[in-house]
């Protein structure tokens, strides 16, 4: 073999062993952040923090039990009596701490309940990925979907039926997951243009330009529904706000059911 040709050969070996080392490593930097935002996700602290207090509330009723024996034996004259005036005594102490535990496991799960009621933070891709830039669109979008549409539900707005805006935000919810499935689906072909061999990635590289494209155009109507709310509300008093907003409804819905129609 040609020296030139086996020494190519070599550099072009380490190279694309750099190359994959780099990868690998990207692809474990973001699965430790994804685990340690999932650690410090509040829903999973206020489930650690329900759980502490459902077993030390567990053990104060134990101990409670047991010292009601205790008090029970001494009252039969098993026990001496100052047996039956420390237990007595421990009793009352352990009392307090139970219920100061059973407040504190109620107020947590009353938190529990309000985070549930709120709506869920999907992790944003990787910021290498094609599809970080339209999530985080998508995710201001639905910020100010969400606070739009509370808005035209509200009391003072008499001109915006309710069924239209139920329609809005149940037409807005539905895109949005037909959008993520868009993301999740780009970067799976990244993953994979990532680990291919270099002659296999042509049709790689093409297939994530499609997604892309797709994505866009997925949160671009998004965005149109987000508008169409905002000119509803700029115009509460507007003869026919319910036309606007059904339209862009509409709209949305047909662009979601496009998108899960390709995904598929």
């Amino acid at each position: 073999m040609d020296p030139r040709r086996k020494a190519a050969g070599e550099i072009a070996k380490v190279i694309g062993g750099q190359l994959q080392g780099q990868i690998l490593q990207g692809q474990l930097a973001d699965q430790v952040k994804r685990r340690y935002a999932a650690w410090n996700d509040p829903r999973a602290k206020l489930d650690r923090q329900y759980r502490r207090s459902s077993r030390v509330l567990t053990f104060w009723l134990i101990v409670l039990a047991l010292l009601a024996v205790v008090g029970t034996l001494t009252i039969a004259g098993v026990l001496h009596e100052g047996v039956g005036i420390g237990a007595a005594l421990g009793f009352a102490g352990t009392s307090v701490l139970a219920v100061r535990t059973k407040m504190k496991l109620g107020r947590v799960d009353t938190e529990r309940k309000q985070l549930a009621a709120a709506p869920v933070r999907v992790p944003l891709p990787a910021r290498s990925s094609a599809a970080r830039q339209p999530m985080e669109r998508l995710e201001d979008a639905e910020d100010t979907l969400r606070e739009l549409l509370r808005q035209l539900d509200s009391d003072a707005l008499t001109s915006v039926p309710t069924d239209s805006v139920e329609q809005a935000r149940a037409t807005g919810a539905e895109a949005a997951s037909a959008i993520r499935a868009v993301s999740h689906q780009l970067q799976a072909v990244e993953r994979a243009r990532d680990t291919a061999p270099p002659l296999d990635r042509a049709p790689l590289v093409e297939g994530v330009r499609r997604l892309r494209v797709q994505l866009d155009e997925g949160v671009d109507g998004y965005c149109g529904l987000v508008a169409a709310a905002g000119r509803v509300l700029a115009e509460s008093t507007a003869s026919n706000p319910r036309q606007v907003l059904d339209d862009a409804a509409d709209h949305l819905a047909g662009l979601a059911s496009a998108l899960r129609e390709l995904s598929r």
